[in-house]
């Protein structure tokens, strides 16, 4: 599901809910199985490839920023956890407007 108005607490999960933010338009993908899947609902929607970051939800509000999706050699990011603290910092923005 896109989140692009608030995040609803019925839409987290326990332990936690994998999510995918678009760092660029500013959106999240959320409650999809794999943070793939999250990223596929985003691309079909107008986002770049390149803009998207995984990381989990937890219901206390907490994050957390390993994925899968992550490791991108490429892009100096050689782990699952998001490793630039520019992108972290984007994402913790993104989650607090859409709280």
């Amino acid at each position: 599901m896109i989140i692009k108005g608030k995040i609803k607490k019925e839409n987290l999960e326990e332990p936690f809910t994998k999510a995918v933010a678009d760092i660029k338009r500013e959106i999240i993908s959320i409650g999809c199985e794999l943070h793939t899947d999250s990223a596929e609902e985003l691309m079909k929607d107008g986002s770049n490839y390149n803009d998207l970051w995984g990381f989990n939800i937890y219901p206390d509000g907490s994050l957390d920023f390993i994925s899968l999706i992550n490791i991108r050699p490429a892009d100096n990011n050689r782990s699952m956890d998001i490793q630039n603290q520019e992108i972290r910092q984007k994402i913790e923005e993104i989650v607090k407007k859409l709280k």
